[in-house]
């Protein structure tokens, strides 16, 4: 996140103890540790919920798209269906006419 290298910290401490002096830099240290570990917590939880409603996002969007599949499988079938009755139907009216013609007189 942040690039501070060894003498940056370094510097910073020096000033820190110029600053606050040598009898309340190990209070202030410790106050400034508690907030930065309470900050990085929360960016975590916050990195955490972002992850997850991504996440929740593209489930619902696959679950879509699954639906989608499923109603054009669906009428799909339906269509095959119809096209088969038709079929059939076609099917026993030419075996009709079929039984029809024999049985005519000559």
């Amino acid at each position: 996140m942040f690039d501070v290298g060894f003498s940056e910290l370094m510097m910073v401490g020096l000033i820190a103890l110029l600053v606050i002096g040598p009898e309340r830099l190990p209070k202030a240290a410790r106050i400034a540790g508690f907030w930065i570990g309470k900050t990085r917590s929360t960016i975590a939880n916050v990195k955490a919920e972002i992850k997850q409603e991504l996440h929740a996002e593209e489930m619902r969007q696959l679950l879509q798209q699954q639906q989608a599949i499923s109603e054009e499988l669906q009428q799909i079938a339906n269509d095959t269906q119809l096209a088969a009755e038709e079929i059939k139907a076609s099917i026993q009216q030419t075996g009709e006419e079929t039984i029809q013609d024999h049985d005519k007189p000559a």
